[in-house]
């Protein structure tokens, strides 16, 4: 098998893994001939600086020795699988790389010998990479269950961004989807780890003089939890270990797993997911603010922004000529950069109808039922209110 059939291989099943945008759809790189269309996977990303690249999500190898209910890799399914070497994985991307046809590159592994070993082989394949050809771009890392901190700090050197998988959101919610993982020793440990090495070690001392940030991903519905659940671990991780971002990923069976026959989750169980983690780690929530249902769900039918302003705003509108920043970003509407061109614009006139928001880049129809506008309730069509799940 040549170089770019493993690297299709490996590749093929990578969409369950995000990194930037979540859910985007796979193309194969350009400087392929129409022969070499789809044997690799290329996918817009979005780097922790906000840039947007091409980044090549792959695996370097498929063997795997943990037996996870819900992986299309676990051991024991039936599939073809495929290995690269350290240095083959590295000469390849590097081609990609200088070609223009992957701008970044997301590693990953499946276990196999042990997480000391497969860890070692990233490693080594990060280290070719950054030495040998001199890559400068994008790397993330995926840290395997059951590394030793020494191999963490590596990866820190070597990498913008590392992460593992929590899956679910406690012990016992893994035993349903990984019964050979243990969550607080291999998964839960290094991310503290990472965050552990922040504080003692300065920043100059890893790649491009900065601490690599550190994202998690969580089966959505996988392993039965609530929302409450998920965002509980979210919140602790934002706080504890400054986690970059939680991934939800909502389950979908795979064929030839002991969960093939579970139904598959609601992408928009997904979707409020993120927008909750959001509210949490940027607009100032709590988890008390979110409007969770009597299953510890988010409704799927109603934006939890929207939800809470439905619950606390209505009835008492807030004044946008003289609302604080974290006031401002708690109506929907209104988001980061919405705020702080507001406070720029009361700084020179006042702003009285919803026109003025709308030159400021504000979604104003959002917004309206929420706010006054120097003393005034702003007009808004209620039936667009009533039906926006946005």
């Amino acid at each position: 098998m040549d170089s770019i059939e493993t690297l299709k291989l490996l590749s093929s099943q990578m969409t369950f893994e995000p990194d930037g945008e979540p859910r985007v759809a796979p193309s194969a790189p350009a400087c392929f001939s129409p022969k070499e269309k789809d044997q690799a996977f290329v996918h817009p990303a979005q780097l922790p600086n906000g840039q947007k690249i091409m980044l090549l999500k792959t695996l370097l190898s498929s063997a795997c020795e943990r037996d996870c209910f819900y992986c299309p890799f676990r051991a024991g399914r039936d599939f073809r699988r495929a290995t690269f070497k350290p240095d083959e994985f590295a000469g390849l991307f590097s081609k990609l790389n200088q070609s223009g046809a992957a701008e970044g590159v997301f590693l990953s592994s499946g276990l196999a010998g042990g997480g000391v070993r497969t860890m070692d082989k990233l490693l080594d394949t990060a280290d070719i990479l950054r030495k040998t050809h001199q890559y400068k771009g994008y790397l993330h890392l995926k840290i395997m269950p059951g590394a030793e901190k020494d191999q963490v700090y590596r990866a820190m050197q070597l990498a913008d961004r590392v992460s593992i998988n929590l899956e679910a959101p406690s012990t016992e919610r893994l035993a349903r989807l990984a019964p050979h993982k243990v969550f607080m020793e291999e998964l839960l440990r290094p991310l503290k780890w990472v965050e552990e090495i922040r504080r003692t070690v300065p920043a100059y001392k890893f790649w491009n003089g900065r601490w690599p940030s550190t994202v998690t991903q969580f089966v959505a519905g996988g392993s039965d939890e609530s929302d409450l659940e998920l965002l509980t671990i979210t919140n602790w991780l934002n706080k504890n270990v400054r986690l970059k971002r939680a991934y939800f990923s909502a389950f979908h069976p795979i064929r030839d797993t002991p969960l093939e026959n579970k139904p598959a989750v609601d992408p928009m169980r997904e979707h409020r997911l993120y927008q909750a983690s959001f509210l949490l780690r940027d607009y100032g929530f709590d988890l008390e603010d979110l409007p969770f249902t009597n299953y510890n769900n988010l409704p799927l039918n109603a934006d939890p922004k929207q939800a809470w302003a439905r619950m606390y705003l209505i009835n008492r509108p807030i004044e946008i000529n003289k609302a604080e920043k974290q006031e401002l970003i708690r109506i929907p509407g209104i988001g980061l950069k919405g705020a702080e061109a507001i406070l720029r614009e009361r700084k020179t006139s006042r702003l009285r109808d919803l026109s003025n928001l709308r030159k400021l880049g504000i979604v104003a129809e959002r917004a309206a039922p929420f706010i006054l506008l120097d003393g005034r309730k702003a007009p808004y069509q209620a039936e667009l209110f009533e039906n926006s799940h946005w």
